[in-house]
């Protein structure tokens, strides 16, 4: 008799427990399959200029779906996915161009912008073609540019954004170091550059990241992903100096966006 009932309250036990991981597994299910409406926003960093195989649709915008948005979207069939990231693209041009497909019901944003407004490529053709001492007066030139001038202008686009999507979580992603240091490159910048432009791509990550957190935004930084894969490391992850195609010069490859900024996304997403 007492062997009975003990049998029969551990068979109720499992089944209390088989219940509850049920429950438990369908509540996950239902979470996991909720409708997301995804729109991707920024520069040529979202666009995916470098990776190659771009959409003809997009034009001079270079968009493909090698890009990082494209890649998560393929993964997670989100409900809408609407993508307007345009190479080139400054702060201004975000505001102005991107934001038409943002509403109330939009879930996740994504977006890179800033570099553009420092004046990313013109930093780069001074320090390719200049001086050392050009090229590290060019850089401290850009970072003024970032502690006087950029955060107004991030926090414009932040809040246009915000307004057309109150209830979105938005995830700003930052850009990786050019350079490794002291590594394979034989040719080229001098290590006092590349330490000086390294240094410029940490100031504007930071003052992305305040701004960001300002704005009640998340901030995904791109750095440790790339870390061993910069210029210089072997197995970059990043074009250098492109005479074929200028453009994508300084930008992630396809294995940069696929292996640096889409695990990124993904975690912060």
């Amino acid at each position: 008799m007492k062997t009975s009932r003990t049998a029969a309250l551990l068979s109720s036990l499992l089944l209390g427990a088989a219940l509850a991981l049920t429950g438990a597994g369908a509540a996950h299910a239902d979470s996991s399959a909720a409708a997301v409406d995804y729109v991707a926003l920024g520069d040529s960093y979202s666009s995916g200029v470098g990776a190659g195989n771009y959409d003809s649709s997009s034009g001079s915008c270079k968009r493909t779906q090698r890009a990082y948005p494209a890649l998560w979207a393929a993964a997670n069939a989100p409900s809408s996915f609407a993508f307007t990231a345009c190479s080139g693209a400054r702060t201004t041009d975000v505001t102005a161009n991107q934001l038409g497909p943002l509403n109330s019901g939009t879930d996740l944003v994504s977006l890179t912008v800033g570099g553009n407004d420092a004046g990313f490529a013109d930093v780069m053709t001074t320090c390719v073609l200049n001086s050392e001492a050009t090229c590290i007066a060019r850089v401290n030139e850009a970072k003024n540019y970032v502690d006087t001038t950029l955060p107004g202008r991030l926090d414009t686009t932040y809040s246009a954004i915000r307004s057309k999507a109150p209830s979105a979580h938005v995830v700003v992603l930052g850009y990786p170091r050019f350079y490794k240091l002291n590594g394979t490159c034989v040719a080229g910048l001098t290590e006092n550059e590349r330490r000086a432009i390294n240094g410029g791509a940490d100031h504007l990550n930071a003052a992305l990241a305040k701004r960001a957190a300002d704005h009640g935004f998340t901030f995904a930084d791109v750095v440790p992903a790339f870390t061993g894969h910069e210029i210089c490391s072997g197995a970059s992850w990043l074009h250098s100096v492109n005479w074929l195609n200028i453009g994508e010069s300084y930008h992630p490859t396809a294995t940069g966006q696929s292996g640096g900024y889409l695990p990124v996304f993904r975690n912060a997403a």
